[in-house]
Protein backbone atom coordinates (compact mmCIF):
# COMPACT_ATOMS: atom_id res chain seq x y z
CA UNK A 1 0.00 0.00 0.00
CA UNK A 2 1.14 3.56 -1.00
CA UNK A 3 -0.32 6.62 0.54
CA UNK A 4 -3.51 4.47 1.92
CA UNK A 5 -3.83 3.38 -1.87
CA UNK A 6 -3.28 -0.73 -2.85
CA UNK A 7 -1.06 -1.30 -5.19
CA UNK A 8 -0.14 -4.60 -7.06
CA UNK A 9 3.01 -5.70 -7.54
CA UNK A 10 2.56 -7.43 -10.88
CA UNK A 11 0.91 -3.92 -12.11
CA UNK A 12 4.35 -2.40 -11.08
CA UNK A 13 6.53 -4.94 -12.36
CA UNK A 14 5.12 -4.96 -15.29
CA UNK A 15 5.27 -1.04 -15.96
CA UNK A 16 8.96 -1.06 -14.88
CA UNK A 17 8.89 -3.66 -18.16
CA UNK A 18 7.16 -1.08 -20.08
CA UNK A 19 9.39 1.89 -19.58
CA UNK A 20 12.66 -0.79 -19.59
CA UNK A 21 10.93 -1.34 -22.86
CA UNK A 22 10.61 2.18 -24.63
CA UNK A 23 14.08 2.98 -23.01
CA UNK A 24 16.18 0.84 -25.38
CA UNK A 25 13.48 0.89 -28.09
CA UNK A 26 15.78 1.80 -31.33
CA UNK A 27 15.04 3.07 -34.60
CA UNK A 28 15.29 1.16 -37.82
CA UNK A 29 18.57 2.69 -38.21
CA UNK A 30 19.86 2.65 -34.85
CA UNK A 31 19.04 -1.35 -35.00
CA UNK A 32 20.74 -2.06 -38.18
CA UNK A 33 23.97 -0.59 -36.90
CA UNK A 34 23.93 -2.54 -33.55
CA UNK A 35 23.35 -5.65 -36.05
CA UNK A 36 26.30 -4.34 -37.83
CA UNK A 37 28.61 -3.71 -35.16
CA UNK A 38 27.68 -7.08 -33.27
CA UNK A 39 28.09 -8.93 -36.74
CA UNK A 40 32.16 -7.14 -37.35
CA UNK A 41 33.09 -7.91 -33.83
CA UNK A 42 31.81 -11.89 -34.13
CA UNK A 43 33.22 -12.35 -37.41
CA UNK A 44 36.50 -10.93 -36.56
CA UNK A 45 36.54 -13.51 -33.49
CA UNK A 46 34.84 -16.81 -34.96
CA UNK A 47 34.26 -15.89 -38.52
CA UNK A 48 31.70 -16.48 -40.97
CA UNK A 49 31.56 -20.20 -40.37
CA UNK A 50 31.74 -20.16 -36.52
CA UNK A 51 29.01 -16.95 -36.47
CA UNK A 52 25.46 -17.79 -36.53
CA UNK A 53 22.30 -15.82 -36.85
CA UNK A 54 21.14 -17.23 -33.40
CA UNK A 55 24.34 -15.36 -32.00
CA UNK A 56 23.93 -12.07 -33.53
CA UNK A 57 20.48 -11.85 -32.10
CA UNK A 58 21.28 -13.09 -28.46
CA UNK A 59 23.76 -10.17 -28.69
CA UNK A 60 21.50 -7.73 -29.89
CA UNK A 61 18.52 -8.84 -27.43
CA UNK A 62 16.19 -9.59 -30.52
CA UNK A 63 14.45 -12.30 -32.44
CA UNK A 64 16.28 -13.88 -35.12
CA UNK A 65 13.64 -12.32 -37.52
CA UNK A 66 15.06 -8.77 -36.86
CA UNK A 67 18.50 -9.93 -38.31
CA UNK A 68 16.45 -11.36 -41.32
CA UNK A 69 14.48 -8.40 -41.85
CA UNK A 70 17.42 -6.15 -41.52
CA UNK A 71 19.84 -8.33 -43.53
CA UNK A 72 18.07 -10.92 -45.20
CA UNK A 73 20.60 -13.33 -43.23
CA UNK A 74 23.97 -13.80 -42.04
CA UNK A 75 25.22 -13.32 -45.69
CA UNK A 76 23.84 -10.38 -46.57
CA UNK A 77 24.87 -8.81 -42.76
CA UNK A 78 28.64 -10.53 -43.70
CA UNK A 79 28.17 -8.82 -47.13
CA UNK A 80 27.75 -5.30 -45.86
CA UNK A 81 30.33 -5.84 -43.26
CA UNK A 82 32.77 -6.32 -45.85
CA UNK A 83 31.76 -4.02 -48.11
CA UNK A 84 32.20 -1.19 -45.50
CA UNK A 85 35.58 -2.09 -44.09
CA UNK A 86 36.64 -2.17 -47.62
CA UNK A 87 35.42 1.51 -48.69
CA UNK A 88 37.18 2.22 -45.02
CA UNK A 89 40.26 1.04 -45.92
CA UNK A 90 40.83 2.23 -49.65
CA UNK A 91 39.56 5.71 -48.13
CA UNK A 92 42.01 5.87 -45.73
CA UNK A 93 44.78 4.78 -48.01
CA UNK A 94 43.63 6.71 -51.34
CA UNK A 95 43.35 9.64 -48.90
CA UNK A 96 46.45 9.52 -47.44
CA UNK A 97 48.31 10.04 -50.49
CA UNK A 98 49.14 14.41 -50.28
CA UNK A 99 52.67 14.31 -50.88
CA UNK A 100 54.59 15.33 -53.81
CA UNK A 101 57.75 13.36 -53.05
CA UNK A 102 57.54 9.86 -54.05
CA UNK A 103 59.49 8.61 -50.98
CA UNK A 104 57.06 10.49 -48.93
CA UNK A 105 53.66 8.77 -50.95
CA UNK A 106 55.37 5.50 -49.88
CA UNK A 107 55.70 6.19 -45.95
CA UNK A 108 51.99 7.66 -46.56
CA UNK A 109 50.74 4.36 -48.08
CA UNK A 110 52.76 2.28 -45.70
CA UNK A 111 51.09 4.38 -42.79
CA UNK A 112 47.91 4.14 -43.89
CA UNK A 113 47.47 0.66 -44.14
CA UNK A 114 48.89 0.19 -40.55
CA UNK A 115 47.09 2.74 -38.74
CA UNK A 116 43.76 0.90 -40.35
CA UNK A 117 45.13 -2.29 -38.75
CA UNK A 118 45.65 -0.27 -35.40
CA UNK A 119 42.34 1.25 -35.19
CA UNK A 120 39.83 -1.21 -37.16
CA UNK A 121 41.83 -4.50 -36.01
CA UNK A 122 38.65 -6.46 -36.33
CA UNK A 123 37.96 -5.23 -39.88
CA UNK A 124 41.27 -6.28 -41.01
CA UNK A 125 40.79 -9.75 -39.52
CA UNK A 126 37.60 -10.15 -41.64
CA UNK A 127 39.01 -8.77 -44.86
CA UNK A 128 41.97 -10.75 -44.93
CA UNK A 129 40.48 -13.95 -44.83
CA UNK A 130 38.66 -15.73 -47.56
CA UNK A 131 35.49 -14.99 -48.12
CA UNK A 132 33.36 -17.85 -47.92
CA UNK A 133 30.43 -15.62 -49.85
CA UNK A 134 30.36 -16.04 -53.96
CA UNK A 135 28.15 -12.82 -53.82
CA UNK A 136 30.20 -10.76 -51.42
CA UNK A 137 30.90 -7.67 -52.37
CA UNK A 138 34.43 -7.92 -52.33
CA UNK A 139 37.79 -9.66 -51.00
CA UNK A 140 40.99 -8.50 -49.79
CA UNK A 141 42.88 -9.37 -53.35
CA UNK A 142 40.20 -6.74 -55.19
CA UNK A 143 40.60 -4.28 -52.31
CA UNK A 144 44.40 -4.72 -52.47
CA UNK A 145 43.86 -4.21 -56.68
CA UNK A 146 42.09 -1.06 -56.04
CA UNK A 147 44.52 0.56 -54.16
CA UNK A 148 47.40 -0.58 -56.44
CA UNK A 149 45.57 1.22 -59.24
CA UNK A 150 45.75 4.70 -57.10
CA UNK A 151 49.62 3.57 -56.95
CA UNK A 152 49.94 2.68 -60.70
CA UNK A 153 48.83 6.46 -61.81
CA UNK A 154 51.72 7.90 -59.15
CA UNK A 155 54.38 5.34 -60.30
CA UNK A 156 53.27 6.10 -63.85
CA UNK A 157 53.96 9.59 -63.67
CA UNK A 158 57.09 9.04 -61.95
CA UNK A 159 58.06 6.49 -64.78
CA UNK A 160 57.37 8.69 -67.31
CA UNK A 161 59.29 12.11 -66.00
CA UNK A 162 62.55 9.48 -64.79
CA UNK A 163 62.50 8.29 -68.60
CA UNK A 164 61.46 4.45 -67.57
CA UNK A 165 58.79 2.70 -69.20
CA UNK A 166 55.39 3.90 -67.94
CA UNK A 167 53.82 0.42 -69.15
CA UNK A 168 55.66 -1.03 -66.31
CA UNK A 169 53.98 0.78 -63.25
CA UNK A 170 51.07 -1.51 -62.74
CA UNK A 171 53.91 -4.32 -61.83
CA UNK A 172 55.47 -2.37 -59.86
CA UNK A 173 52.22 -1.12 -58.03
CA UNK A 174 51.16 -4.73 -57.36
CA UNK A 175 55.05 -5.62 -56.12
CA UNK A 176 54.90 -2.28 -53.79
CA UNK A 177 51.22 -2.77 -51.95
CA UNK A 178 51.43 -6.39 -51.64
CA UNK A 179 54.51 -5.96 -49.83
CA UNK A 180 52.90 -3.98 -47.68
CA UNK A 181 50.05 -5.34 -47.46
CA UNK A 182 51.46 -8.80 -46.56
CA UNK A 183 53.93 -7.06 -43.94
CA UNK A 184 50.66 -5.83 -42.46
CA UNK A 185 48.36 -9.27 -42.25
CA UNK A 186 52.25 -10.26 -40.03
CA UNK A 187 52.43 -7.06 -38.19
CA UNK A 188 48.53 -7.81 -37.34
CA UNK A 189 49.36 -10.04 -34.66
CA UNK A 190 52.94 -9.79 -33.82
CA UNK A 191 52.86 -5.43 -33.47
CA UNK A 192 56.69 -5.37 -33.40
CA UNK A 193 58.17 -3.28 -33.99
CA UNK A 194 56.68 -0.41 -33.57
CA UNK A 195 54.24 1.03 -36.49
CA UNK A 196 56.82 3.70 -37.30
CA UNK A 197 59.78 1.33 -37.45
CA UNK A 198 57.80 -1.02 -39.92
CA UNK A 199 56.74 1.59 -41.95
CA UNK A 200 60.59 3.01 -42.50
CA UNK A 201 61.55 -0.43 -43.23
CA UNK A 202 59.03 -1.19 -45.78
CA UNK A 203 59.76 2.28 -47.66
CA UNK A 204 63.31 1.55 -47.13
CA UNK A 205 63.07 -1.61 -49.05
CA UNK A 206 61.12 -0.11 -51.90
CA UNK A 207 63.00 2.74 -51.75
CA UNK A 208 66.37 1.25 -51.91
CA UNK A 209 66.03 -2.31 -52.84
CA UNK A 210 68.06 -4.92 -51.23
CA UNK A 211 71.33 -4.10 -53.12
CA UNK A 212 71.38 -0.35 -51.39
CA UNK A 213 69.30 -0.90 -48.22
CA UNK A 214 70.23 1.50 -45.13
CA UNK A 215 71.44 0.11 -41.91
CA UNK A 216 69.18 2.52 -39.60
CA UNK A 217 66.57 3.37 -42.55
CA UNK A 218 64.37 7.21 -42.03
CA UNK A 219 61.09 8.43 -42.55
CA UNK A 220 61.34 11.90 -44.67
CA UNK A 221 57.95 13.21 -43.95
CA UNK A 222 56.10 14.71 -41.03
CA UNK A 223 54.94 11.31 -39.99
CA UNK A 224 57.38 9.90 -36.79
CA UNK A 225 55.03 7.62 -35.41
Amino acid sequence: MIDGVATDSSSIQGNDKQRRTRRTRMTGAERRQQLLEIGRTLFAAKGFEGTSVEEIAAKAGVSKPVVYEHFGGKEGLYAVVVDREMRRLLDMVTGSLTAGHPRELCEQAAFALLDYIEEYTDGFRILVRDSPIPQSTGTFASLISDIATQVEDILGREFKSRGFDSKLAPLYAQALVGMVALTGQWWLDVRRPKKAEVAAHLVNLAWHGLDGLEQKPRLIGHRKN
